[in-house]
């Protein structure tokens, strides 16, 4: 397994990023950008991103935060317990939207393509990740065949850049994957996600975790649940094979 470190050009400066292969990996492979959650990058993703790279493809991780670099570094288990490093997350989130990422997201796309990575590109997100993998997938719907969404947060708001409201661009085949009690996505948004894909007819899967709370994917998470992160893998392998191979 190796890493590459990036320094990615996008329209606001420089955003530094971690590209993933394996001996799997051959070129014109397909990609993944693994879109972050709250605490941004750090050894727990590169450990997730290692083992999807295991299955062949070159996985990008991009810091979100660039705009803000350098912070952190923030311990998941006790960030949001913590208060100045509370507010320090949540000024990072707060201030970079999703138009940044969706910006930012041709930048990931052409970096990938300029290491040799010519095939088609899948991404996945966590927490804050979720929304902005599958407002990527509605931005770039010729390039990205797969997205999908982990304890994403938002992701049927009330907000102009929810994702819901661009179902109707989105060419990818979709999977959400929910805690079973967020207060980030609760059922009612659940419900209005589910129309707007089923209304424009985009091919996709949305799975309550019950049990499982919000983070449980990610190993350096205070809920981090083994059993429901192992389930998650098996899920996400698939949708990526069935698209991307």
């Amino acid at each position: 397994m190796t890493k590459h470190d990036l320094r990615i050009k996008t329209r606001d400066g420089v955003a530094k990023a971690g590209l993933f292969r394996s001996a799997k990996t051959s070129p014109g492979k397909a990609g993944v950008i693994l879109y972050q959650d709250a605490f941004g990058p750090r050894p727990a993703l590169d450990g997730m991103a290692e083992r999807l790279a295991g299955e062949g493809y070159a996985v990008l991780v991009p810091d979100l935060f660039h705009r803000n670099a350098p912070y952190g570094p923030f311990d998941a288990k006790t960030a949001f317990t913590e208060e100045d490093s509370k507010a320090a997350l949540m000024a990072l989130v707060a201030g970079t939207t999703q138009q940044m990422t969706i910006s930012d997201g041709e930048a990931f796309l052409d970096a990938l393509a300029g290491e040799g990575i010519t095939g088609p590109i899948g991404t996945v997100g966590y927490c804050m990740g979720g929304a902005r993998a599958l407002n990527a997938a509605a931005a770039y719907p010729d390039r990205i065949r797969a997205a999908a969404s982990f304890h994403g947060g938002n992701l049927a708001s009330d907000a102009a850049d929810s994702p819901h409201r661009k179902a109707a661009s989105i060419k990818a085949r979709v999977y959400v994957g929910m805690a079973g009690v967020d207060r980030s996505f609760p059922p009612e948004q659940s419900t209005r996600l589910e129309e707007a894909l089923r209304n424009a007819e985009v091919d996709h899967a949305i799975e309550n975790y019950v049990g499982m709370a919000h983070g449980w994917c990610v190993p350096d998470h205070s809920v981090y649940n083994e059993a429901g992160a192992e389930r998650h893998w098996r899920r996400l392998i698939t949708l990526f094979a069935e698209t991307l191979g």
